[in-house]
């Protein structure tokens, strides 16, 4: 055990670490103003780099100016990390231009996942120099609460490591509608696997209860994203529909709840409105039968509720223009939605900046100071329990030596390659014999070139290796278009390339599952099939030559064609007709 890898402590000491916290809370709220108080409510997004410049194609104000003229302290870091020491220090230039500001109340900085292969600014982050692993749906295939705590664990010591204290996830979302693009960062479509490992991976990031070497969670989003109206995502109007035509809304809390009685911190609801239940229709960020009466009343969640971003005001995002997300709210002005969403429940607002309008709302009679306070004592509470008040700074040079070391960085390509998925592997093809001829579509050549040699044709190979992406349907707009929706057939011209090449070469097909695709052709066709959650090059060529076995089974069915997809039922598990793969399917060899 390392100096900085240190538990709790006793449970008395616990108990009276937190009765002093709770002293302090109520000292420091005696002393802050109502703009101190309203910063606290707002949680955006901030890039590392100079201190006094706003992002413009991200659209972000300074971090000085949110920090000492907004009063601001919790900040969601956008981007890779490239260089961990270096991160440290622009983190901990932050925490002293806030140490020197006002009460001197420090800084929680959040991140997106970051540890595995999606880059969308809008949901996640590249690995950099952290330790990559498969997405969360490889965690599903793998069916390990053990190995999704060792992640956490991981990916705890690493955010810790820099200085990153708040993890915007899990999601929990359930894979009921196979056409949401949000679906990579779930782990499965079934509810009560989902349950096991969300509780995992909770523990591994938190621990018990929240203390010095936590990092805490916010889990996402509730009352489950799955859903989704013909699979378009809210994050835009057009999919701002969440429907229930199997009259199934109680199984897509099944995940929450287990979150909640592994102490989850944070609950983060989504962007889409319920369409044809009781609950009003608007977005659940604004719904107080949704955050209050179900989530805070019927399940007993005391912890914090961020909304997700950008409820309140219009942004640009990569040049595009982006509307509020305010969801059947879209006639009220700002100060009236920031009003519905503090009734609603939330203790704070993602994506926004506007401490102006708490004030605004206090000065007006319009907020009642009790129920600032009730957040503000939240946040708050968390702040004391990380012990940020105690040492809010990183260590650049610990942060060089645990991120991305050796040790983390095995671990997580042992995931890769134990997540892969055989779903065919024709007159047992697989693994091959190294030394043939390799002919190579979506493969780096000199990776393969250690296992075979590579020809130009494949009319000269012994066998074809191809590595895809599940199928979508590009989207117009720059932010847009990188949410990947739509379609889950490969249009017709590839799937006659797949079926010309597997006539002239035995083929082995990897493809990348970030949706449920549908793989009818691939799967009469490929000499060997496999699915991969996220992996590189080297893992997928370990694990066709035999050097790793896999062991993943889908976490999700795999429809057989379009038409059965539009026929289920959006918030039914398991509803497409005659899938190609049921859930739970894997080979081995």
């Amino acid at each position: 055990m390392t100096a900085r890898q240190f538990g709790s402590g006793s449970t008395l000491l616990y108990r009276e670490r937190a009765a002093s916290r709770a002293d302090r809370v109520t000292d420091l709220m005696s002393r802050m103003s109502v703009a101190d108080k309203a910063g606290l409510l707002f949680h955006t997004k901030v890039a590392v780099g100079d201190l006094t410049v706003g992002h413009p194609v991200l659209g972000t104000l300074s971090a000085a100016h949110m920090i000492t003229g907004l009063r601001m302290t919790h900040f969601n870091v956008l981007g890779p990390v490239p260089d961990p020491r270096a991160f440290a220090r622009w983190h901990n230039d932050l925490q002293n231009l806030a140490a020197r500001t006002g009460l001197g109340i420090p800084i929680t900085f959040s991140t997106d996942p970051r540890h595995a292969f999606t880059d969308n600014v809008g949901t996640s982050a590249p690995a950099g120099a952290f330790s990559q692993w498969p997405e969360p749906l490889g965690f599903g295939a793998l069916r390990s609460p053990e190995r999704v705590r060792e992640f956490a664990d991981v990916a705890r010591q690493e955010y810790l490591a820099v200085g990153l204290r708040l993890a915007l996830h899990p999601q929990v979302d359930l894979v009921t509608e196979p056409r949401w693009a949000r679906i990579n960062g779930s782990f499965s479509e079934d509810a009560d696997l989902t349950a096991e490992l969300v509780t995992a991976y909770i523990r591994g990031f938190q621990g018990r209860q929240l203390g010095p070497t936590s990092v805490s969670t916010v889990t996402k989003h509730f009352p489950g994203g799955g859903p989704q109206k013909d699979g378009d995502d809210p994050h835009f109007a057009y999919g701002r529909g969440q429907v229930y035509p199997g009259d199934n809304f109680e199984y897509h809390l099944i995940p929450f709840r287990a979150a909640i009685a592994a102490g989850a911190a944070q609950m983060m609801p989504y962007y889409a409105t319920a369409i044809g239940t009781d609950y009003e229709e608007v977005g659940f960020g604004f719904n107080r039968g949704i955050v209050t009466d179900l989530l805070r009343g019927q399940l007993g969640f005391d912890g914090i509720v961020c909304s997700d971003w950008g409820l309140v005001t219009d942004s640009i995002i990569f040049g595009q223009e982006m509307p509020a997300r305010a969801w059947g709210a879209e006639n009220l002005d700002a100060l009236s939605r920031v009003e519905k969403i503090i009734e609603a429940g939330c203790d704070q607002l993602g994506g926004e900046a506007r401490p102006e309008l708490i004030i605004q709302l206090v000065s007006d009679g319009r907020l009642a100071q009790a129920r600032l306070d009730l957040s503000v004592r939240r946040l708050l509470r968390e702040k004391f329990a990380l012990g940020l008040f105690d040492d809010p700074y990183a260590d650049p040079e610990w942060a060089a030596v645990i991120v991305g070391n050796p040790e983390f960085v095995a671990a997580g390509e042992a995931a890769q390659r134990n997540a892969y998925t055989l779903l065919t592997n024709q007159n047992d093809i697989l693994p091959l014999s190294e030394g043939g001829r390799l002919y190579l579509e979506g493969v780096d050549p000199q990776i393969a070139g250690h296992y075979g040699p590579v020809v130009d044709s494949p009319e000269q190979a012994d066998v074809a290796l191809i590595r895809l992406k599940a199928p979508w349907e590009p989207r117009s707009g720059s932010f847009e278009a990188v949410f990947h929706a739509g379609s889950l057939e490969y249009p017709a011209d590839q799937q006659r390339h797949h079926s010309e090449l597997a006539a002239v070469v035995p083929t082995v097909v990897d493809v990348y599952l970030d949706r449920p695709a549908v793989l009818t052709h691939l799967a009469g066709t490929a000499a060997a099939l496999l699915a991969s959650w996220g992996s590189t090059d080297q893992a997928f060529l370990d694990i066709v030559f035999g050097r790793a076995h896999p062991q993943g089974r889908l976490p999700f069915d795999l429809p057989s064609s379009m038409n059965s997809v539009r026929n289920s039922r959006e918030d039914m598990p398991f509803d497409t007709a005659h899938p190609t793969f049921r859930f739970g399917h894997g080979l081995a060899f």
